[in-house]
């Protein structure tokens, strides 16, 4: 296994520890360390992609679970949000129901042999709901309530940003690949 897959692997490893800072209160700094594991977390995706990349070290296997990883990161972040009541169900539900969606949709690609890489769309709504995640587990607005509306607002803004780019990306990834349905065993 190559350095960007290791990574990959090491990105989804991470995810229990981050759940456990953020899920169980009363962990001193348990914030802080939830949102620095996310934050590692996230920059795995950023290096395993340009290593795989500059390297020629790109594989069936990273394609296929770099996406799944960042989508496993950051669903189970926003699961979490909800329960801590920093951002609606709905949204989540939206933008998990379009993680789904791919998934199948590149199930069934594989089934024909097609691996189907992570496309622009896809990487700009994952970093924009990356960052979307850092903000909320941050609840700046308990550190600093002087600001607490235009914290707000920010929140606001990474969240509809993310919903809009959820969408854009499904549609963007089912017509690319529109093929893909329309193949032939």
């Amino acid at each position: 296994m190559n350095l960007p897959n290791k990574l990959t692997v090491f990105r989804v490893i991470l995810i229990p520890f981050f759940l456990v800072f953020v899920m169980i209160p009363g962990i001193p700094a348990g914030k802080w360390a939830a949102v620095g594991i996310f934050i590692l977390a996230s920059l795995t995706d950023l290096l395993d992609g340009k290593l795989a990349r500059k390297y020629d070290l790109v594989t069936d296997f990273g394609k296929f679970m770099d996406p799944l990883a960042d989508k496993l990161l950051v669903c189970s972040a926003m699961i979490a949000l909800i329960e801590l009541d920093r951002i609606p169900a709905w949204v989540v539900i939206i933008i998990i129901a379009r993680e789904f969606t791919i998934s199948g949709f590149r199930l069934i690609a594989s089934d024909q042999g097609i691996v189907i890489a992570a496309g622009i769309w896809g990487k700009i709504k994952t970093t924009v709901q990356m960052l979307m995640v850092i903000l909320l587990l941050l609840n700046l607005s308990e550190e600093l309530p002087a600001y607490t509306g235009i914290i707000t607002l920010a929140e606001q803004i990474l969240i509809y940003a993310s919903l809009l780019l959820t969408v854009i990306s499904l549609a963007e990834y089912l017509w690319s690949n529109r093929s893909v349905l329309s193949a032939e065993k």
